[in-house]
């Protein structure tokens, strides 16, 4: 059966079924899987391999996006998280599944192997539920996503391991160093061109002023940045974050986030379909009880990893929250499962009582997340104080103007705020505009500020004012409305040109509308009044 009729009753279903379930509170990742179970028994499939390919790059879209919110420095700055607290986590909890599943008859090789996937934590739903709780810059948040980096970087190994123990290979010297090498060219090529050709390639392209050939170069990037990690056998999710970190070097990051934000929900979404397609409605009937037990055995086993070592380096609610966010079983864990049953490494029952293990896990985890902060808070009760976030990289906006538009009231009203020593920035969607203010020293961002990812990047909530000055009548309704959705309460200040735009904003109700008609009338009558009266004066 070819992929679209699938893809559009998976779509069909998701939206009725999410519909649904968001009245009552059920996080849509549920809503995905449950579309995914339901589509396998409806067109009898057990797996659609053309579906799965376009699904992971849900997952590329996603690391791609995390990825613009560091830099390289930034990245250097986890180094800690990456390399002691990943390595930690996956080295011990491999040592207790490896023990636990030999234990239970398995022999060494399929033993290790499962030891390794359950390990692994799911990228996909934890970085998922932190963006859109804003969680991502908490402190158990920074220490997650410094492990589910190292998790990553792991997968690789893991699956050439599997291809040795299947081909009966022994050299592991000389594959460590081709991974090792290998990692080495794939960080200079995608370094280089970042430093070198991104922000010319992109300010050329948009020079053209077409959004369409704008938003078909990033994709290009994006895809191809993961076709090259790939090509080096790295997982395609790798090379996305390294190049959604190359971007984050250059001017055109926000913009760039929010386009693509569309692409990766809606990729993402299909992605948890396809877990929910590897259940086996049959096998979990019959192997309910293991399937129960290993999921349980396992979300208990990573937490108390997790909570003992991290202990010793942070917060205990730090560590507790932490523990929480990476107890499940991750995607990349199904992927490794189905390796290893196809190499003959593994038995069918026992994948299949993985799988069920892995999304269950998955599945109890969207719960766990959702109210991490109750658990954490029934846990281990803290002050107040102690849980506030500390920022992995803040914007650092508070107390500031925004305003939006660069043309000739704009740059007048930039001006005016800096003689002022008022802290300010400007969003403009004009090339031509954003380069004049980066000539002339303004903090100027090329950015479209009608999207709400982008005014939320800027901290509309805590600006002290918008102020928009742009031309175009329905681009200033845009930011407006996205103004007041995001912040209902801000200082929101709009320029028309007469009373007939006036009109079309009034059911808005924006309380500083500049008609610039008006204002131009009352300042030539008060020139005219001043010219009549040194007449007057004369005579």
């Amino acid at each position: 059966m070819t992929v679209l009729p699938i893809v559009l009753a998976a779509v069909f279903l998701s939206i009725i079924v999410n519909a649904s379930l968001k009245r009552a509170g059920i996080p849509t990742v549920i809503g995905y899987i449950l579309t995914g179970i339901a589509i396998t028994a409806a067109f009898h499939l057990e797996h659609h391999e053309a579906l799965s390919h376009v699904a992971e790059f849900g997952i590329v879209f996603l690391m791609f996006t995390i990825g613009l919110e560091f830099s390289f420095k930034a990245l250097a700055a986890l180094r800690k998280e990456v390399l002691l607290f990943g390595s930690l986590q996956m080295a011990i909890s491999t040592a207790l599944f490896t023990a636990g599943a030999m234990a239970l008859g398995i022999g060494i090789k399929g033993a290790l192997i499962i030891g390794l996937a359950l390990a692994l934590s799911s990228t996909a739903i934890v970085l998922k539920m932190l963006n859109e709780s804003g969680q991502i810059q908490a402190p158990f948040g920074r220490k997650s996503l410094g492990i589910l980096i190292f998790q990553d970087l792991a997968v690789i190994p893991i699956l050439m391991m599997i291809s040795i123990f299947a081909s009966g290979q022994s050299d592991i010297g000389a594959l460590l160093g081709k991974i090792a090498l290998d990692a080495l060219l794939v960080g200079i090529i995608i370094y280089l061109i970042g430093k070198y050709l991104l922000d010319r390639l992109l300010g050329w392209v948009t020079r053209t002023e077409s959004s369409e050939i704008f938003l078909t170069t990033v994709l290009f990037l994006v895809i191809g940045s993961a076709e090259l990690a790939h090509l080096f056998g790295f997982t395609y999710s790798l090379g996305a974050f390294l190049a959604g970190m190359m971007l984050a070097e250059t001017h055109y990051k926000y913009q760039i986030e929010a386009e693509l934000i569309p692409f990766r929900d809606l990729l993402m979404g299909l992605f948890f379909v396809t877990v929910g397609m590897q259940i086996d409605l049959h096998a979990v009937a019959e192997n309910f009880g293991w399937i129960l037990l290993v999921a349980l055995a396992v979300m208990v086993v990573k937490f108390g990893v997790l909570w003992l070592f991290l202990r010793f380096f942070t917060r205990t609610r730090v560590a507790v929250k932490t523990a929480l966010t990476l107890s499940q079983v991750g995607e990349f864990a199904l992927a490794i499962f189905s390796l290893a049953l196809a190499q003959g490494l593994l038995e069918a029952k026992v994948a299949q009582i993985l799988f069920g293990a892995t999304v269950l896990s998955m599945v109890a985890s969207v719960f766990v997340l959702t109210n991490v902060r109750a658990i954490a808070d029934w846990l281990t009760p803290e002050p107040a104080p102690e849980e506030e976030p500390a920022p992995l990289q803040s914007s650092g906006f508070s107390d500031h103007f925004i305003v939006c538009g660069y043309g000739p009231l704009g740059q007048k009203v930039a001006e005016k705020l800096k003689r002022r020593n008022v802290r300010y920035l400007v969003l403009e969607h004009d090339i031509h505009r954003f380069e004049l203010g980066r000539k002339r020293g303004e903090p100027i961002f090329f950015a479209n500020a009608a999207k709400e990812e982008i005014l939320e990047a800027f901290d509309i909530e805590r600006a002290c004012a918008v102020v928009v000055a742009t031309g175009n009548l329905i681009h200033t309704r845009l930011i407006a409305e996205a103004v007041k959705k995001l912040a209902p309460q801000s200082n929101l200040v709009v320029k028309v040109l007469d009373e007939d735009a006036a009109k079309l904003l009034a059911d808005l109700k924006i309380r500083h509308l500049v008609i610039q008609s008006d204002v131009m009338a009352e300042r030539m009558v008060e020139e005219a009044m001043r010219c009549d009266l040194g007449t007057q004066a004369h005579s």
